[in-house]
């Protein structure tokens, strides 16, 4: 009997060639699910492994075996978790949440729920609610150390770098978010899609300007 020739898996995480005849049922390690890009974090949605480098992201390890397919997987947005929750106004001084240096979200920089409302103003709420909450708080200004390395959270960028060598042109980015649709891969801000996650990862960005390690 004739042999089969080689055609390329489509799993998440795969992109190993195989036949038929050497398709074991765990031949393949893959990720079930696709990938989640926000903030230039990237993150494996079925596994929550993530990383800001592109190269460190795509070597992370599929977490399921299987048999290798030529069947493209489906592209489904994954649910949240957790539903969202209201967060608890300190009174009193107590405090019910964990500590924020015990937080992973917070010490990277992201945006956490539990933490949400420390670091503001301890005032007692205003009588007038609707008077209150026309009350913007004022932002807290951050001291860097121009030594310190931070990392930049530029979509596109993730490199490593300190504030005393940031300036207008340091930082090679992509402003807008990164699209993924029916197999393709892409930038919004460029305009510029592929199918392969390498093509993707050598799409040039398209601005340049100041490194932030606190973009959001």
């Amino acid at each position: 009997m004739e042999k089969s020739s080689a055609v390329r898996c489509q799993r998440f995480g795969c992109d190993a060639t195989f036949t038929e005849e050497d398709n074991a049922d765990d031949s393949c390690r893959y990720h079930p699910s696709g990938p989640i890009f926000h903030d230039g974090m990237k993150e494996w949605s079925c596994c929550k492994q993530r990383s800001h480098d592109f190269s460190l992201f795509l070597a992370i390890p599929g977490c399921k075996t299987g048999k290798h397919t030529t069947e493209k997987p489906v592209l489904v947005k994954p649910a949240p978790s957790n539903p969202p929750r209201a967060v608890p106004v300190p009174s009193g001084g107590q405090n019910n949440n964990a500590p924020i240096e015990n937080c992973s979200r917070c010490r990277q920089g992201f945006f956490c729920s539990d933490h949400g409302s420390q670091g503001k103003s301890s005032k007692p709420l205003a009588a007038n609610n609707a008077e209150s909450s026309e009350k913007k708080a004022t932002p807290v200004k951050k001291i860097v150390n121009l030594n310190e390395d931070r990392i930049c959270k530029n979509k596109g960028c993730g490199k490593t770098y300190k504030e005393k060598d940031n300036h207008e042109t340091a930082c090679e980015f992509h402003p807008g978010p990164a699209v993924f649709h029916d197999r393709l891969r892409g930038w919004k801000c460029c305009d510029i899609h592929v199918k392969e996650f390498d093509e993707f990862i050598e799409i040039p960005p398209c601005t340049k300007g100041w490194h932030n390690a606190d973009a959001s």
